[in-house]
């Protein structure tokens, strides 16, 4: 993967596929902040309130980085192609692709309790001025699927629910995890919030498999989220981010 420049949008962003790149961090001069809504909209109302908050800021549509969707429910591989072809669209109209290549990274969930009836905005991320120094980071969804190859034979252990399989695909997630913090010029110390979305139980790997290599980003635990990853037949989904402001804007 190699880090891009997105100048327009004051970030760097790492290569992914037609939905989304695989993380960005902020140029020299910015930094990430992360905005989560105080409920879930459907996201193309979200959008809505992205320009919002962005225009209040005095800050371009490039500027967004980073969107976190919740889903009703997981999608098959199909259902998931027609729908991150609406979802690019937006991206389009917003002028944010770069030669065709999507800068903005993603994660997309769907949740186990109080799911929304329809796929939802439940957070993004943007860049801002700011003086203060350190990089500040996002590292988009990724499941056990290997790079590149949204296809049921791409799944590490597919249809496998063991102890020993469900370990087998949170260490590949977690080595995805490591690749892209290196891409992007960071590492787990700069990390503040580590996400874990799975419907099963991660405690009997949570020690060796996900806090052991995160190091220094143990120190602030893990979010766990009772929710599978956006695809169904793929279990176990992490994302990673530092950053300096957390805010929540009520609609």
């Amino acid at each position: 993967m190699t880090l891009t420049d997105n100048p327009r949008g004051n970030y760097l962003f790492l290569p992914g596929i037609s939905p989304y790149s695989c993380g960005v961090v902020a140029a020299p001069g910015y930094e990430i902040v992360h905005v989560t809504l105080s409920r879930l909209l459907p996201y193309r109302r979200g959008f809505e309130v992205i320009s919002g908050y962005l225009d209040r800021l005095s800050r371009p549509r490039h500027a967004l980085c980073a969107v976190e969707l919740r889903s009703p429910a997981p999608f098959t591989f199909e259902g998931f192609a027609q729908f991150n072809g609406g979802y690019r669209e937006i991206l389009e109209d917003w002028g944010l692709l770069m030669d065709g290549v999507n800068p903005v990274a993603r994660t997309n969930v769907a949740p186990e309790v109080g799911p929304p009836a329809a796929p939802s905005l439940h957070a993004f991320s943007c860049t801002v001025p700011s003086e203060e120094e350190g990089p500040t980071f996002v590292v988009a969804g990724a499941g056990e699927v290997r790079e590149g190859r949204l296809e049921i034979s791409s799944i590490v252990r597919e249809g496998e629910m063991s102890a020993e399989a469900l370990t087998e695909k949170a260490a590949y997630v977690m080595e995805r995890m490591a690749e892209r913090l290196s891409g992007l010029g960071v590492s787990w110390a700069g990390a503040t919030a580590v996400g874990v979305y799975t419907a099963h139980d991660p405690f009997p790997f949570l020690r060796s498999h996900i806090l052991s290599p995160a190091s220094d980003a143990a120190r602030h635990g893990i979010r766990w989220f009772l929710a599978r990853p956006p695809v169904a037949g793929i279990e176990f989904e992490m994302d990673v981010r530092g950053v300096r402001q957390e805010q929540v804007i009520k609609q």
